[in-house]
């Protein structure tokens, strides 16, 4: 009988979601394959392109260079904030947060006066060390990973936060009473234990950096296409939809093996 109530209260939910997400999904799988033709087709013509090949390995070499900078800059903000107190903690998770209180796309376009020719950062550079001090930022993959830093910086800090802040003070203290100092405490005992957040957080900026669109498309070259502007390109350029959804099924076959091989993990490092 309970679990007939639960069912009664989900189905709505439920329902919702299938409407939303898995009949488009159902869509999009059948207009790869055109449909009741269940044709290869999309998949045969992007198994021999070569911008196709080139465009993914575009996606994960800037997906995984922006998940590791991420991971660098997330890291010791994480670990900086967990040991604050409390109160000032709150203030500062709030400074994280900056990021998601811009579009996407005003801080794309903020960044191209950030990081151009005449930017402030290569102003900077020319007024401290003269005037061919300028450096290559934007619209080339630099700049495309510095954007995808700056959105994906929470999606990494929360997960190894909550990590850090489940450890018992006491493991710290009883290292400290058998003699370890804080950098032997940090690489026995933080570190490790804080591993499976710093596994949530690198899925979820690896998983959002793969679909990327905006990004790249507005701070990157046009050598680093990602398989979000390929979509694009077959959808408005070529108005080739049976590839576009190709394209889009195998991007998400590859996202959620990824998800998989990291979930199975082997012991205290699985996330689920």
């Amino acid at each position: 009988m309970r679990s007939r109530h639960v069912a009664l209260f989900l189905a709505p939910s439920l329902l919702l979601m299938a409407a939303v997400f898995l009949v488009p999904l159902g869509q999009m799988a059948a207009t790869s394959v055109d449909g009741a033709a269940l044709s290869a087709r999309a998949y045969e013509e992007l198994a021999a392109s070569t911008l196709f090949r080139r465009v993914l390995a575009n996606t994960f070499e800037i997906s995984l260079g922006s998940m590791l900078a991420t991971l660098l800059l997330g890291y010791p903000i994480a670990y900086h904030l967990s040991r604050v107190p409390p109160a000032r903690r709150a203030i500062y998770m709030v400074m994280v947060l900056l990021p998601f209180w811009t579009s996407i796309l005003v801080k794309s376009f903020a960044f191209t006066v950030i990081l151009g020719e005449q930017g402030i950062v290569n102003s900077l550079l020319r007024f401290a060390f003269g005037p061919t001090a300028a450096l290559p930022l934007l619209f080339n993959r630099t700049g495309a990973i510095v954007g995808m830093v700056h959105y994906l910086l929470p999606f990494m800090v929360f997960p190894i936060l909550v990590s850090l802040l489940a450890q018992g003070s006491d493991l710290h203290k009883a290292a400290r009473v058998m003699g370890a100092g804080r950098t032997r405490i940090f690489l026995r005992v933080t570190l490790p234990l804080s591993l499976p957040g710093v596994l949530a957080g690198c899925v979820m900026t690896l998983v959002l950096s793969l679909g990327s669109f905006v990004t790249p498309e507005l701070l990157g070259g046009r050598k680093d296409l990602m398989m979000a502007n390929l979509v694009d390109f077959y959808t408005r350029v070529s108005l080739d939809w049976g590839v576009s959804s190709a394209i889009a099924v195998i991007l998400l076959v590859l996202t959620g093996m990824l998800i998989v091989a990291l979930a199975r993990l082997p012991g205290e490092h699985k996330l689920i």
